[in-house]
């Protein structure tokens, strides 16, 4: 009896030592499982300032503006939109049958059953109801990442800068990147040795709601580099400027990104007043391609030579 006590007594400490073991084995496991968990994740900041965690490899994307879907066609990454806005609908190398959203009240529910890996939104996207959007979504943990207005060529650069390091694509943004300063800087190039600045309105809503961008937009930065002066370059951002304001600056050229009504030119060189600005006397009021002047992406430069061509066209008869 005694012996059988004693090996049962063996017997249960060997069990315990073994437990323990185990139970050591399995809770160093937990916290390796847990440091990689960990390290797939990564804090960085948003172009507008926000802190946010991410997986360190995105593979499904929500984007909420067309700009933003421009730049992730462009990083080759287009395979990982889950959905997009719609109006980046057009955009070429989307892939196909995408759900669309509302840019201002994206549907939420849909959102959520598309389990995105992250949300890139715009700052434009609360403009709309005057609220946050994506608060709920943000709420719920899922990653959301705001690229602001750019209000510069400069900035652009670094919204595709921005997106390429989210997608851990850093060398392909860096040859977009070189690849798009090369071509502003020889649109650049041309106008130097411009005598004659020609001063310009460019105009993004027609009459009787007009528009344009003053000082510290990409608009701006764009005329300023293709060799123009913009008549409205004193004042703030978006300017809703009145019909004499534009004739009494009286603009060597205009241009326009309008394409909501059937004869934006004609619309323009028709209204009253506007015959005695001197783009309309000399026939210098264009049209200039709508996407590519308002979304802040590479595709910006198609737009930019469209403008030098019109404001300069004697720089390039001689090519």
């Amino acid at each position: 009896m005694n012996k059988r006590k004693d090996f049962n007594s063996k017997q249960f400490g060997h069990i315990i030592r073994n437990l323990s073991s185990s139970f050591f084995c399995l809770l160093i496991l937990i916290i390796l499982l847990s440091a990689c968990n960990q390290e797939k994740r990564k804090e960085i900041t948003d172009r507008s300032g926000r802190n946010i965690i991410i997986k360190n490899q995105i593979k499904r994307i929500v984007s909420t503006a067309p700009s933003n879907t421009e730049i992730i066609v462009d990083l080759g990454q287009a395979e990982k939109l889950i959905a997009i806005d719609k109006h980046s609908a057009n955009i070429e190398g989307i892939p196909e049958g995408l759900p669309l959203l509302d840019f201002f009240y994206p549907d939420a529910e849909l959102i959520i059953s598309l389990e995105p890996d992250i949300i890139i939104a715009s700052g434009h996207n609360p403009t709309g109801s005057g609220e946050d959007p994506f608060r709920l979504l943000r709420e719920m943990g899922i990653p959301v990442v705001y690229i602001s207005m750019s209000k510069s060529i400069e900035d652009i650069y670094k919204d595709i800068g921005f997106i390429a390091e989210l997608l851990n694509t850093e060398e392909r943004g860096e040859k977009l990147v070189i690849q798009m300063k090369e071509q502003v800087n020889s649109i650049r190039k041309a106008a130097e040795d411009i005598e004659i600045v020609k001063t310009i309105y460019f105009e993004i809503s027609a009459a009787p709601d007009m528009m344009t961008f003053g000082k510290d937009s990409f608009i701006d930065d764009m005329i300023k580099i293709t060799g123009g002066k913009n008549i409205f370059a004193n004042e703030n951002w978006l300017v809703s400027p009145s019909a004499e304001a534009v004739i009494n600056r009286n603009p060597d050229v205009i241009l326009t990104n309008v394409n909501y009504i059937n004869d934006p030119i004609g619309e323009i060189k028709n209204r009253p007043g506007f015959n005695h600005i001197n783009a309309v006397i000399n026939d210098r009021v264009y049209q200039i391609d709508t996407d590519s002047s308002v979304r802040p992406s590479a595709r910006v430069l198609y737009a930019m030579y469209q403008m030098s061509q019109a404001i300069y066209p004697e720089l390039y008869e001689q090519q």
